[in-house]
């Protein structure tokens, strides 16, 4: 068997800066524990963790298990466990020397191991080794790095799926708030055209229909501007049912913000805000428009109405949490633009008692993770 090239000394990891990329989406798949490891990723990833260290083999495990072995020399892949107990026990990088890494093939140029800890929320999750013939200084260090930076990665993903399951909690908070009170209004509305207009009752329960398919849908947590207007609309159609002559709407959308992604039902609870504590309590005719602007690298979405309004005093204590309220999914949304793209993106509201309401916020038009779901 012919010797694999020896790692290279004092190796660092800015040397390899296109293997690092390549490793980075390949790590970011390696599962963390609540999830159970995932051996498919760690094979994928260890053929570039190889290519980064230059060592003979690379391994990946945990407690009890080998996720994956890379290079030559599998037939000391069992080895991995014991050898990582002790940095399971301290967190700490460990050599072990020929008497730990024995190997009776004269033709294996196995000789010495490198094990360094994967770590995630402060716990030691799992094991990096790198296997090789001759130990080195700039071997450790390499491999101490590179772990350290695979535990970073599987420290980002899973901030993004907790994030995600923060966005999809929010989510089934806004449909539990909006479904109760909307659900009995349009109803009402709907039963006082069955006896003296048929057709339209008619017409109003297939929007009914439409409008709580797409508010109650199971998919994804991002729509497009122009679904989210699409439902907004038939939301209008059932609220002008109500109201009648009462509550008057304009749109004013720029056309090329429509397939901007953004978070489903960001629009909509804005445009109830605005109708059930802006108009609902307004003698005479009440005015809402929604706009919808491009500004070049993001899209700003905005629905005003001339109102009552409030205390703007009173609009901060609901986006800083810190009141419960019957605001339709004001602070709801706030806090998942905020989740979703950092908190420069969150909601603007101008208000003041008699002035009316404006509600405003930007969103990117393209931004990593965030796209539509058909």
């Amino acid at each position: 068997m012919a010797a694999a090239p020896q790692p290279p000394a004092g190796l660092h990891l800015r040397d390899r800066p296109r293997h690092l990329r390549d490793a980075a989406h390949r790590v970011a798949r390696l599962a963390p524990p609540r999830r159970g490891p995932d051996p498919e990723a760690a094979e994928r990833a260890g053929r570039h963790l190889l290519s980064i260290l230059g060592a003979h083999a690379v391994s990946l495990a945990t407690p009890g298990s080998v996720l994956s072995w890379t290079g030559t020399g599998e037939h000391h892949r069992a080895l991995a466990v014991p050898l990582g107990e002790r940095t399971l026990e301290t967190g700490r990088t460990v050599a072990h020397g020929g008497e730990d890494v024995a190997c009776s093939d004269p033709d294996c140029p196995i000789r010495m191991a490198v094990t360094a800890p994967l770590v995630s929320d402060d716990l030691v999750i799992g094991t990096l080794t790198a296997w090789t013939e001759h130990s080195s200084p700039g071997l450790t260090r390499a491999t101490e790095e590179v772990a350290t930076w695979v535990s970073s990665q599987l420290a980002l993903a899973e901030l993004a799926r907790t994030r995600t399951q923060v966005v999809e909690a929010e989510l089934r908070a806004l449909r539990a708030q909006i479904s109760p009170h909307f659900i009995y209004n349009s109803l009402a509305a709907i039963a006082s055209f069955v006896r003296t207009d048929p057709d339209r009752a008619r017409e109003l329960l297939l929007d009914f229909a439409d409008f709580t398919r797409y508010a109650l849908r199971t998919g994804g947590t991002f729509t497009t501007l122009a679904e989210e207007l699409r439902n907004v609309e038939r939301y209008l159609v059932l609220e002008q049912a109500r109201f009648g002559d009462r509550l008057r709407v304009s749109l004013l959308v720029a056309p090329e913000v429509l397939p901007v992604s953004l978070p489903y039902l960001a629009v909509q609870p804005l445009v109830e805000n605005a109708v059930r504590h802006g108009l609902a309590s307004k003698e005479g005719t009440g005015h809402v428009t929604i706009t919808a602007t491009d500004l070049g690298a993001e899209a700003e979405i905005a629905i005003e109405d001339d109102g009552v309004g409030t205390d703007p005093e009173h609009v901060r204590t609901i986006l800083d949490g810190a009141r419960a309220t019957d605001s339709v999914g004001l602070g709801n949304v706030d806090a998942r633009l905020r989740q979703v793209y950092g908190d420069e993106f969150g909601l603007v509201v101008e208000t003041a008692p008699g002035a009316g309401t404006k509600v405003s916020f930007r969103v990117p038009k393209f931004a990593p993770g965030v796209h539509a779901q058909p």
